[in-house]
């Protein structure tokens, strides 16, 4: 798998490229958002760490340049850890938020985690009548027009997907999809529900609500 390191201090660079290599990861760097960006745009990438105090461009701001079609499992590195900008960081869709100083063994945990959450250990793409989920490219195709959707929707239908026909608990899904150290409340997973049924069209009703539970896909409409 191929991990790109964005972060302007060489050192960090260094040591995270020392480890990532050393678990069997291809890594690719950039010093700036700029860079960065150019590089999500040319080039296929599985993961990406990213910084947020950069030069040039910080890591909000490419995120927020990056087209949903190039977006990729994120893991934010940062020197700032106000609740703040973790908020803001997973409202861009981030995956996960390390706060530096920060332990590489801590970090490699997680981009294992992430990795695993983002359906790279499922076959590359899902088919079902009109519905086609390409977990390589992270994309979404209803009736063969990719939609525009957000990493975490991605997340959300790939869990469910990977579990289907399983009624999946909002508490599930927040540990499955957020991390155990999510910020939030259960509304969230019912708010990106609703998201991901507008961006599923016609094929809405295959993800079902189970009273008292929480969620299930099913490929057989109920």
């Amino acid at each position: 798998m191929k991990i790109l390191i964005v972060d302007d201090e060489d050192l960090i660079r260094t040591v995270i490229k020392e480890y990532c290599c050393n678990a069997g990861y291809d890594v690719y760097e950039a010093s700036n958002g700029h860079d960065a960006l150019d590089l999500l745009l040319e080039n296929k990438y599985d993961l990406l760490i990213l910084d947020i105090m950069m030069p040039e461009m910080d890591g909000f701001s490419m995120l927020k340049e990056l087209p949903s079609e190039r977006r990729i499992p994120t893991i934010v590195l940062s020197a700032r850890g106000e609740e703040y900008d973790i908020l803001t960081g997973f409202d861009l869709g981030i995956d996960d938020y390390l706060t530096k100083p920060f332990s590489p063994k801590e970090l490699m945990a997680r981009i294992k985690a992430v990795l695993t959450r983002s359906g790279m250990n499922l076959s590359s793409v899902y088919i079902y009548k009109g519905i086609e989920v390409n977990y390589s490219a992270h994309t979404l195709k209803i009736d063969g027009k990719i939609k525009n959707i957000t990493p975490k929707e991605f997340e959300i239908l790939t869990y469910l997907i990977k579990n289907k026909s399983i009624a999946i608990s909002r508490e599930q899904l927040l540990s499955g999809v957020w991390g155990y150290d999510f910020f939030g409340e259960d509304r969230t997973v019912d708010t990106h529900i609703k998201m991901l049924r507008n961006n599923l069209g016609k094929y809405r009703d295959h993800i079902i609500t189970v009273r008292g539970v929480g969620y299930k896909y099913v490929e057989e409409e109920e």
